[in-house]
This record gives structure tokens, sequence and C-alpha cells, in this order.
């Protein structure tokens, strides 16, 4: 009498299997982020070599592996510590541990300067931006997007301006002084990042007051870094409390009866689009970014900003074919899966200097921080919740208003798992950021 064969699933190794291949292949389906755990070994096991014969160089490829496997293995600490991984642990361990890393000077020489060289010379948050900014947009329902974006400025408004009043009268509780509160707490916080804010404000500063430019920085940049973590945290903990209360948020979309056009693409994308048009709307994408530094240069419009209205254009005007459309959200799904953790581990490396942030580690400072983006966010969620939108991603927006520019925006959205609010989030950084700087620098040259 013969034996019954062993019927196994496609993917499933019978049990009496030997370990090659099946229990090896097993082995590749472990991840660390997206490392296959003999790839993970492997990896750290090259770097190990390369740091400590003192090879690491700043070739693309071996940078990519660095990046990788730093940013994916602080992300899985982040996401298995008790308590903290519901509130986006993740993203601020990717963040914030290396820059404590490169201050207490625990991180090689060799992984610093590389790290920074690439960052600084290839600038490639803004291909990251880039990337989820078209994809994330073509994605959307194009009949929605329009009344999205006009809907948003409402909220973001408010929640500014009732930030600014209860930051001010916070500080001056705590005896920080009125003034010192709210031009060098409360404003900072909602400049617009570095870059486009805490840089510009403080050079007005100099030019109005005449003093040195540089320790005026120096004084406005704490407020900028610990706004941009308690946003982190609080933005963390919303997502979490959205899991707990699903009526209360979109999971990513602002408004009920939103909806994806590209919704059955979202669940899994297994070699269904064509291979075509992902490459044609990675390089659409990087197109629409160029156009945007030429209305820089010309205008002085954020780079960013103008590629966003640009993408929002070709959508309500269905200038981009459904193909097209398919590949610029694999494109968004690869970088916010693939190069969200490596890009926050660079930019805390390269762009978050840890003493800068923990001299505003002072009661009275701390709390009137927490005190301006608590406000700024329940305000914003309460104003979304009366124009029916979701509070939880309407707050979420809004806490990207006290980003630290486009690096916390992804760090934001990376904690409230909310890619797909990058467009919107861009909006309350670049051109909420701008609105206030301009606006306080007029009153303050008023005052003199």
């Amino acid at each position: 009498m013969e034996a019954e064969p062993v019927v196994t699933q496609p993917n499933e190794a019978p049990q009496n299997a030997r370990f090659w291949p099946h229990g090896w292949w097993r082995l590749m389906e472990i991840r660390i982020g997206i490392f296959p755990l003999p790839v993970y070994i492997l990896a750290a096991a090259l770097l190990a070599v390369l740091i400590s014969i003192h090879k690491l160089a700043n070739e693309i490829s071996l940078v990519i592996v660095l990046f990788a496997f730093c940013g994916f293995t602080l992300a899985e600490i982040g996401k298995r510590i008790p308590l903290i991984r519901a509130i986006g642990a993740a993203a601020i361990f990717a963040t914030f541990v290396p820059s404590a890393l490169v201050y207490y000077k625990l991180l090689p020489e060799q992984v610093v300067k590389v790290t920074a060289d690439f960052t600084k010379a290839t600038n490639f948050l803004y291909l990251f931006i880039a990337c989820i900014i078209v994809g994330s947009i073509l994605g959307m329902d194009r009949h929605v997007l329009i009344k999205g974006f006009l809907k948003i400025f409402v909220p973001l408004a408010a929640g500014s301006i009732a930030a600014g009043a209860v930051g001010t009268l916070v500080g001056t509780a705590l005896g920080l002084g009125t003034s010192h509160t709210f031009f060098y707490i409360v404003v900072p916080i909602m400049a617009g990042g570095v870059g486009e804010g805490a840089i510009p404000l403080s050079i007005g500063y100099s030019e109005i007051l005449h003093q040195d430019q540089g320790l005026l920085f120096a004084t406005v940049l704490p407020p900028v870094m610990l706004g941009s973590l308690t946003a982190i945290i609080l933005s963390g903990t919303l997502n979490y409390l959205g899991k707990r209360y699903p009526a209360y948020t979109g999971e990513g979309r602002l408004q009920p009866g939103e909806h994806d056009e590209l919704d059955a693409n979202q669940k899994e994308i297994t070699g269904h689009v064509d291979v075509d048009h992902i490459a044609a709307a990675g390089v659409t994408a990087l197109t629409l970014y160029v156009v945007g530094i030429m209305c820089h240069r010309l205008f002085g419009l954020p780079a960013p900003v103008a590629m966003l209205f640009i993408a929002v254009l070709l959508k309500l005007t269905q200038a981009v074919s459904p193909p097209l459309q398919e590949g610029a959200f694999v494109v968004y799904k690869f970088f916010s899966t693939a190069v969200t953790y490596p890009l926050l581990f660079a930019i805390g490396v390269s762009l978050t200097p840890w003493d800068k942030l923990i001299a505003a580690f002072n009661l009275p400072t701390i709390i009137t921080i927490v005190a301006t983006v608590a406000t700024l966010m329940a305000v914003g969620a309460l104003v979304g919740t009366w124009m029916k939108m979701y509070p939880i991603d309407t707050a979420i927006v809004t806490a990207c208003h006290s980003g630290q520019g486009g690096t916390g925006d992804v760090a934001i959205l990376t904690a409230a798992n909310r890619m797909t609010l990058m467009p919107f989030a861009q909006i309350a950084t670049r051109i909420g950021g701008a609105v206030t700087v301009t606006v306080v620098l007029l009153v303050l040259a008023r005052m003199q």
C-alpha cells in the first residue's frame, strides 16, 4: 500500500523538510525592518569590519546599507519597548538616539562623517518628500482633494492663534516674561523648522533689534527642536487613541466619505503595476521637484510647496493617466516603507544637534512648549470636528506646524502612521511657517 503524499501550501515547507532550503527560507522571511535576518547579520558584520579597518567610504551603495541598518535597528528597538512603542517610539529612537550618540561621541567618527557628508551633499530629504507628496496626491480622490486643501487652513489658523495666546500666557505665568515667551519660544515653534523658520526668524530679529544673529539663532533653535519632539509624541499618542476609538480618525484621511482612487492597490501590490509606469512616476516626481526649484529661484516660493501645488493641478485636471497614478502610488509605498527610518537616522546624525535640544530642558520652558503644541493640536481637532473633518487626523496635520520643517513632518507622520497626510503637512509647515515669520517680524518692526 502506497503512502499518501505530503500536501503542502505553495509557500509552506513540509514538516519533515531539511534545513536547506526550506529552513533557510524561513530564516529569510524573518525581518529586522526590511532586512531578512541573515542579510541583517551579514550587514552588521561587514559594517563592523569596515569601521574597524577605517574603510567606511562615502559611496552610495555602502551608505544605503549603513543608513538602513542603523535606522531600522533603532526603529525595531523603539517598537519593542512597552508603553512608549504605541506613541511613536520607533520614530523618536531613529531620530533622537543618533543625535545623542553623536553628542556623547558614542557613534564612530567615520559613521558620523560619512552620514553628515552624504546627507548634506545629496539633500536626499527632498527626494523623499518629492516622492511622498506626488505619490500621495495622485492617490487621492480628485473630487475631495481641493476641499481638503481649502478646509485645512481653518483649523490651522485657529489652532495657531490659540496656541500663540495660551503659550504666551503659560510662559508669562511661569516667570519667563511675556516678550521672551512669545518671540523666543512660542513663535519659533510655529516658524516652520530650522532652514525656513529659525534662520530667517533670527536674521529678522537681528536686523530689527541690532543684535548678533548667531546668538539669536542659538536662542530660538531649542524650542524648534523640543516643539517638534512634543509633536511627535502627541501624534503617536493620537495614533494609539485612534486605534481604540476609530470613529474619530480617518486613518490618513481628513474627511468622512473620502476615499483613495487607488484603494485596491493599497492592500497589496504584487507586480500588477507595470515597471515602466513605476519608473515614469518616479521621474515625474523628481521633475516636478525641479520645477519647484525653478519657482523658488524665480519667485521665492519654497520648492516643496510649488511642487505640491503643481501635483494638485495635475491631479485636478486629470493630466496624469490612471496607470501612471498607480505607478506613483507604488513609488510612495516604497519610500514610506523602505526609506523613512534610514532617513530619520541620517537626520538625527547630521541635522539634529543634541546640545540645542537639551538646552531647552528646564521645567518652565518645557511646560510652555508642551502647552503651545497641545493647544495647537487640540484647537485644530475641535475646529476640524466642527467642519466635519476627522479630529485626530486634523490634529496631526496641525501638529506639523510645530515640527522641525520637512524633517519634522517625516518624523511626526511616521509616529502617527499617516504618511498619506504629507501634502497637508507641507501646507501646515511651509505656508503656516512663512505666514508666522512674516507677521511676527512685521509686528516686531512696528514695536521698535
